[in-house]
């Protein structure tokens, strides 16, 4: 961190804006409105994810103004500008979710391209949906000039039945109406009533997992996270982070000061006492990358074996993100983790103090139930478990909260995409005992590896979550529970043995051991996988074309190379 008395806040943008030879950029941003004050001034890039497809980042061009109005009354030159974004949940059961975790990409290059054309002083990138979240702190990495990133909030849940519901209740429904648990007209009033308005999934799902993660890491202003969508306090948040980003660039605090090995631990820590996302392995494995990080997928496992679950979040507990805010916030988490001695506290924040302080200043709400106390936490180890064996010999990702089984072992029914998966559980063709196995949907294989949240919450509606396991090469929602095995890895594309599975082999998954094996000799495996053969696809021209030839592994954040 440089001192604040002898950084240059114009450390970038001067070569844009000041002398004689640059009289023709400027006349071009005087013509928009930009005076010469304004030019004379650090330019601050403002990276909005807003967009009218969704409900996580449609209030996001509203949030933009007020963050520009704290820019401008820090002493900085707000320059907005905007990138775009995907819906896993409207996408989700469809090709549309194929290009969800590409976006995560295309949303860091595009913001780590416009800050660097125009060479901005600072950049504070707003957030909403699953993968804008990590995408912007991507970009952030990548870019190492001065940074923030706000999150836009959660939606607050809605009223059905006189009792709270969320967009995991609708998932789940489609599997009760298929099994004829629900009528057409109780869904219909459901889905009117479950999504009341914007702002990100209501649980500890991906949006909200990251937005925590991200504040305990300390590029995300503390306690910003968890303040709702709709609150009528957000706008100030939004006001302060602006301010608070011209504040960083003066301090000269950079992202590779904030974003080291310990404030990653930090996050991971966070998500596994939160029962959060399997998707945080992929994120945090990628942030790490960017910033140049050493970081593994064991490093989860190692740090989640010692974290207790204490958040008693959805999906797998009873409460959601507005909750937490009424309980303490994060804040509060860092408190536990704190007192639990598996908090790194010199870790830097975006405000220039150690995290311990932001855990220090938290305020429990008296009688809160949303986060546990040490000594009564909900499980004694974090929310999920990195496995391997002959069927994931480079790892995958197991999600412990919600459920209390840790082996599993039954038959395989095996099924090339998520489709099929989908209609065989709709029409009540899997039985208690069973092992889905859903193949072909990694991230090159997909191509884009798409969560599978359509069949996990059918499957539950329909009364089976508790008596059947499920592994893929694909990856999960943060809305998912149940007993389920994700990012298996190599991916049957690239010859991972997942791709020798057939109907009827035994599969186990065995939590105690760490593994997910089938009940193949190796020899077995590698004849098999070399006979097995991709379905053919029409839909993987373009981009997603582009990403599978690119894309690495899911064990290493699946990142393009």
């Amino acid at each position: 961190m440089s001192s604040p008395a002898t950084f240059d806040l114009k450390h970038r943008s001067r070569v844009l804006t000041e002398g004689p030879q640059r009289a023709a950029a400027r006349a071009y941003l005087k013509g928009i409105g930009y005076d010469d004050e304004a030019l004379s001034k650090p330019i601050v890039g403002v990276a909005s994810t807003w967009i009218e497809t969704m409900p996580c980042n449609f209030h996001l061009r509203a949030l933009a103004a007020k963050v520009k109005e704290g820019v401008r009354a820090a002493g900085g030159t707000p320059m907005e500008f905007n990138t775009i974004a995907i819906s896993d949940g409207i996408t989700m059961g469809t090709s549309g979710m194929r290009t969800s975790l590409v976006s995560r990409e295309v949303i860091a290059d595009s913001i780590e391209l416009v800050a660097r054309g125009h060479l901005f002083d600072a950049v504070i990138a707003l957030s909403g949906c699953d993968k804008t979240i990590p995408g912007t702190v991507m970009a952030l990495a990548r870019l190492d000039v001065p940074s923030v990133m706000l999150y836009g909030g959660s939606i607050p849940p809605g009223r059905w039945n006189g009792r709270d519901v969320t967009i995991q209740d609708v998932f789940e429904a489609v599997g009760a109406h298929a099994a004829g648990q629900m009528t057409d007209e109780q869904l219909a009033d459901l889905e009117a009533h479950a999504s009341p308005g914007p702002g990100a999934c209501g649980g500890q799902f991906t949006a909200n997992t990251m937005a925590m993660a991200f504040e305990v890491l300390g590029i995300s202003p503390s306690g910003a996270a968890m303040v709702h969508a709709q609150d009528q306090t957000k706008a100030q948040v939004a006001y302060e982070a602006g301010r608070l980003v011209v504040d960083v660039l003066r301090r000269g605090l950079f992202p590779r000061e904030i974003i080291t090995r310990p404030a990653l631990e930090n996050a991971i820590a966070a998500v596994a006492a939160s029962g959060g996302s399997t998707n945080a392995v992929l994120h945090l494995l990628a942030v790490a990358r960017e910033i140049g990080v050493e970081l593994s997928i064991d490093d989860f496992d190692r740090i989640s074996e010692r974290t207790p679950l204490i958040c008693d979040l959805k999906p797998g507990g009873r409460f959601v993100a507005v909750d937490l805010a009424a309980a303490g916030g994060v804040p509060l988490v860092l408190n536990r983790l704190s007192e639990a001695g598996l908090l790194h506290e010199e870790a830097i924040t975006v405000e220039g103090v150690p995290v311990a302080e932001h855990a220090r200043a938290a305020r429990e709400t008296p009688g809160q139930e949303v986060v546990r106390r040490l000594d009564d936490p909900l499980k004694p180890t974090g929310g999920l478990a990195i496995l391997r064996g002959n069927l994931a010999p480079e790892g995958c990702v197991v999600k412990l909260s919600g459920h209390e089984r840790r082996r599993h072992q039954g038959p395989a029914r095996v099924f090339d995409g998520e489709e099929d998966a989908m209609a065989a559980v709709t029409s009540g063709a899997i039985a208690p005992g069973d092992v889905i196995v859903i193949r072909n949907e990694g991230p090159a294989g997909g191509p884009g590896m798409r969560e599978m949240l359509a069949v996990t919450a059918a499957l539950n509606g329909a009364g089976l979550g508790e008596h059947v396991a499920l592994l893929t090469d694909g990856r999960f929602s943060g809305a998912t529970h149940g007993f389920m095995a994700g990012h298996v890895a190599p991916e049957a594309v690239r010859g991972g043995p997942i791709a020798a599975v057939r109907d009827g082999d035994l599969v186990t998954i065995d939590v105690d051991r760490r593994r997910l094996d089938v009940d193949l000799s190796d020899a077995e495996i590698a004849v098999r996988v070399a006979e097995w053969r991709r379905p053919a696809d029409g839909d993987a021209g373009g981009v997603l074309a582009k990403y599978a030839r690119l894309v690495g592994s899911a064990s290493e954040g699946a990142v393009t190379n």
